[in-house]
């Protein structure tokens, strides 16, 4: 059986962020073979050119957690039709200093939750085109636009209606099996090279 990892990047830093609700449910409804980690990102300062030639500690320890593990799953609000900044800081990190890319390769996927009925459709669009240059392949399907209702996520990974939560534990088997592909042509290359 094989053991992935993967890494979730949670777009808000509210104390209150429903979305870091709905990644503690993914991490819960992990299958046995799944581990689900955070990579934080609050900690992180803005980007600037000025530090690629010497990265900040906290930008090194953020670009190896995405190095670390199988696949990242970022879980993101809408703000104003489209990602958080302080994703999109992270998301620079992660891109610089060039040739550095964090994402060149890495199994993406990109879910959110809103209570508007759109749920977080415009920023995962738009969070897809920025994956997209970062040639991170990205789960197409199933689109993980979640409309959250009251109480719908505990804080402690329950899911409230079981309908979501089977969404979810589809989603997260959908993900594992292009996580799969990747690991399959990288295990391919790795014994052609030998």
């Amino acid at each position: 059986m094989t053991q992935y990892t993967i890494g979730y990047i949670v777009g808000s830093i509210s104390s209150t962020s429903i979305n870091r609700r709905l990644a503690t449910a993914l991490a819960a409804l992990a299958p046995a073979d799944v581990e689900l980690v955070e990579i934080p990102i609050k900690d992180l300062p803005f980007y600037s050119p000025d530090h690629d030639r010497d990265y900040p500690q906290v930008a090194r320890v953020f670009k190896q957690a995405i190095a670390d593990v199988d696949g990242v799953i970022i879980v993101t609000p809408e703000y104003s039709r489209s990602i958080p900044g302080v994703l999109k800081n992270a998301l620079d990190w992660a891109a610089r200093p060039y040739g550095q890319a964090s994402f060149d390769g890495k199994p993406t996927a990109v879910i959110g939750t809103s209570g508007g009925p759109i749920s977080t459709a415009a920023a995962q669009q738009h969070l897809k085109a920025i994956l997209s240059h970062y040639n991170a392949p990205t789960l197409g399907q199933p689109e993980g636009y979640i409309q959250s209702t009251p109480g719908l996520f505990g804080e402690n990974g329950e899911v409230a209606n079981d309908g979501t939560a089977a969404f979810l534990r589809t989603y997260l088997d959908a993900f594992t099996a292009l996580i799969d592909r990747y690991v399959d042509v990288d295990a391919k290359d790795e014994a052609v090279a030998a």
